[in-house]
């Protein structure tokens, strides 16, 4: 049986700071057959020792050598690289002009920009992101684990790629 054709979405992720969180990230893109994860700033990386390595792994569970993945230091310039590749640059951000995540209608090939855990994506690169789409949270709280709200949206991209 011949591997199921990847996601064509690419995930951006500007300064994650939890070494969880971030083998959280790998664990959805393995499931989801994404692209490519590409870790920015201070975002741990698989390769940074020991201790990163062990807690990026408890997560991921062996996804972090399954899923094509490279370092930038800079957000904006991997924003810049997969938007020269055709990617539609798409920040997932509580923002006052954010699609609903239902209502979104992706254009293909997808770079989705996940930012850090308190602060989002940064004012400086998410000022440069034309689309914005946000999920629906209908209790009290008006955001989710960026790992989980990840999970929403790329098994959501997953669901709508199938039908096509």
């Amino acid at each position: 049986m011949s591997a199921s054709p990847s996601l064509p979405v690419v995930v951006v992720l500007d300064n994650i700071r939890s070494l969880y969180n971030t083998g959280a990230f790998f664990r959805t893109a393995d499931g989801c057959a994404l692209e490519k994860l590409v870790l920015c700033g201070i975002t741990p990386r698989p390769d940074q020792g020991a201790r990163q390595r062990h807690a990026i792994a408890k997560t991921a569970l062996g996804a972090e050598t399954a899923v094509a993945w490279e370092y930038e230091a800079e957000t904006a310039i991997a924003i810049a690289k997969a938007a020269g590749a055709g990617y539609h640059i798409v920040a997932i951000e509580n923002s006052e002009h954010a699609i609903d995540l239902y209502d979104w209608v992706p254009t293909w090939p997808v770079c989705l920009v996940f930012g850090h855990e308190t602060d989002g994506v940064a004012p400086e690169v998410v000022r440069g992101i034309e689309t914005h789409v946000s999920i629906p949270m209908l209790g009290e709280k008006r955001s989710l684990n960026v790992a989980s709200a990840a999970a929403v949206v790329l098994y959501e991209l997953l669901r709508r790629r199938r039908s096509m």
